[in-house]
């Protein structure tokens, strides 16, 4: 039996039922065509007890996540549960109008006017659960990184015991974390919370995220399962999922199984998030929080099947929302 402590090294993300559209694959399939709000925040819900009683206790939520933030404050207030950490990110905006069919889901804003609008609005919703802010995928070319001003309100936050930090995107994703932990406000470090892209497929931040574990940060592993690449019916028939998937089942476990536990198994994640949507799929990431991994099955994982970041990124953008 798997314990409870274990499982705390996950979290659970609800990017994929807080809004009705996003770009994991068999959505159909899992959630149906019928999503309406109450719809949703029923499944979010179910989710997060069932999370909550395999011993989660960090959920991922986002202004941009359609009405995440509203279905966790919702399912707090009416559990009660005290010991159940929060993290949000501002710098997006829901556009989509809960239709599958919209030509624009979110669109991204790292304005100082930005961050004054959103805060307030999560704040409200989350109260003291809320333990981390991060600037939602903070990358080089909005400025977002060397804005003085815009840190220095940052700075309110982080000084008011919130931990700051940002989640990053792109095949670009080292640049943004070593940039991000050189800045400084009132001589101590800003960001200190990493969400970050990481998997077999996409492994490239891994030294700088092993440099941000060094300096004290918190890293917070994002799309472990590759948008449902690594996840079961996956396979796209790229030569590096088939190679995971070779190497999960040598191993006699589920590919995203294999997929959470390497991630598990990096010495500088904090925590790894589950982005499922029905409970099977979260049953089988918190039974492979359980997992120890031989070393040379997670060596094997890493071995050949990494893509290269440029082409993993332009497929990734490329997915259909559904």
């Amino acid at each position: 039996m798997m314990s409870l402590m274990s499982a705390a090294r996950l979290g659970i993300g609800l990017a994929a039922v807080g809004r009705p559209a996003y770009i994991t694959t068999h959505r159909t399939a899992d959630l149906g065509t019928s999503r309406a709000p109450e719809e949703l925040e029923a499944r979010a819900h179910a989710l997060l007890d069932v999370a909550y009683d395999a011993g989660i206790r960090y959920v991922d939520v986002a202004r941009s996540y359609g009405r995440a933030e509203e279905f966790c404050a919702h399912w707090l207030a009416a559990r009660g549960h005290t010991d159940v950490e929060v993290g949000s990110k501002w710098g997006y905006r829901y556009v989509g109008d809960w239709d599958l069919t919209a030509s624009v889901h979110e669109v991204k804003d790292h304005s100082s006017a930005a961050f004054r609008e959103q805060w307030p609005q999560t704040r409200a919703l989350l109260g003291d659960h809320l333990g981390r802010y991060l600037v939602h995928s903070a990358t080089l070319d909005t400025g977002v990184l060397a804005d003085a001003a815009l840190h220095r309100e940052l700075a309110t936050l982080r000084d008011a015991g919130a931990r700051v930090g940002i989640s990053t995107s792109g095949p670009q994703q080292a640049d943004a974390i070593r940039t991000a932990l050189d800045v400084e406000v009132g001589g101590a470090p800003l960001f200190t919370a990493f969400q970050v892209t990481w998997n077999p497929l996409e492994p490239s931040a891994g030294p700088a995220l092993a440099d941000a574990a060094g300096r004290g940060a918190q890293v917070v592993v994002k799309e472990v399962v590759a948008n449902g690449r690594l996840a079961p019916g996956g396979d796209d028939g790229s030569a590096g999922v088939r190679r995971v998937a070779a190497v999960a089942a040598e191993a006699g476990i589920g590919v995203d199984q294999l997929a959470v536990a390497v991630a598990l198994a990096q010495p500088w994640t904090w925590r790894v998030l589950s982005g499922a949507v029905v409970p099977e799929h979260l049953a089988s990431h918190v039974a492979a929080a359980g997992l120890d991994l031989d070393p040379a099955v997670v060596a094997a994982a890493l071995d050949g099947t990494a893509e290269d970041p440029w082409a993993y990124w332009a497929a990734r953008s490329a997915r259909p929302w559904t």
